[in-house]
């Protein structure tokens, strides 16, 4: 399946998009995907009511907004450095021997479709396409053989990154990572029997037309299995939340010189088999006025 969100900023509804590329509101369904969707067996769930239901389900007309695929989840768990190249042309060198794990404020969460908003005093807002992980049910001290019996599915992420707030300003990277609109999700949850092997997906981003950044989930240091292994071992990982895991090679930080983003500026992304983003930067100064 692939689900989606649609509406205006928190007020969005559940939506699917069918095989034959319709989408329908299931607001019938009567849930919103969060946490106690996922813990109750909400995809089994959907499932069957879209078998009986789906035919009759509105549609979901063109020019809706997409909103992050899924609600505010308890917690967004980043994984950083995790893709060779990129560590190297952050700075690093060597590369880690353990996952780097940081949070991103589930404030942060927003459509993918969203201006992105370059932060009052920004001058180092920075780009990074990321696979993102749902987690499906509870895990706790779970064996890296069983681990993605866990996955609900996997989305598009967007990591955005204030680089001075991150690396200049001391203390840890969440505070460069967790401005409003710095984690657009989506457009769709898909679901883990469609995308199949999660490590072998294409990704990419550009920078107003020009592709930036061009690898595979392959090319991960620690692979999807491994991280919510691990993770587990340190965290309960609870139904619907999200671990986004790093990003490839391509990012403003590493250029030389380093290019970060300024209003007008559009950054598109996608990864295989999950869709497609697309951002404006904006100025904050400029959207509250």
């Amino acid at each position: 399946m692939k689900l989606f969100r649609f509406g205006a900023f928190e007020q969005e509804k559940p939506g699917v998009e069918l095989a034959d590329g319709k989408k329908i509101d299931v607001s019938a369904f009567g849930e919103d995907y969060n946490e106690k969707f996922f813990a109750t067996g909400g995809l089994s769930r959907l499932s069957e009511w879209l078998d009986t239901n789906a035919a009759t389900a509105p549609s979901v007309e063109d020019g809706f907004r997409f909103g992050s695929c899924i609600a505010r989840p308890s917690k967004i768990v980043c994984i950083g450095m995790n893709y060779a190249k990129h560590a190297y042309e952050s700075g690093a060198t060597e590369l880690p021997k353990e996952p780097i794990v940081f949070f991103k404020s589930t404030s942060a969460l927003c459509g993918p479709f969203d201006q992105v908003i370059i932060p009052r005093n920004s001058e180092k807002t920075d780009w990074e396409v990321e696979l993102a992980v749902i987690i499906g049910k509870k895990a706790s001290y779970v064996d890296e053989v069983n681990a993605l019996e866990y996955v609900a599915g996997y989305a598009v992420h967007n990591d955005y990154s204030e680089r001075a707030f991150q690396m200049e300003r001391g203390g840890q990277w969440v505070k460069g990572k967790s401005n409003d609109t710095f984690a657009p999700l989506g457009p769709y949850l898909v679901t883990s029997d469609e995308v199949g092997n999660a490590n072998n997906l294409d990704l990419w981003l550009s920078l107003n037309g020009d592709k930036i950044q061009d690898s595979n989930t392959s090319d991960m240091i620690f692979q999807v299995p491994f991280l919510i292994s691990y993770l587990s071992q340190f965290m309960t990982l609870l139904p619907g939340d999200v671990i986004t895991t790093g990003t490839p090679a391509g990012v403003g930080l590493g250029m030389k010189p380093q290019v970060y983003l300024k209003p007008g500026d559009v950054v598109e992304l996608g990864i295989e088999k999950l869709g497609n983003q697309k951002q404006e930067a904006v100025a904050w100064k400029a959207l509250i006025q």
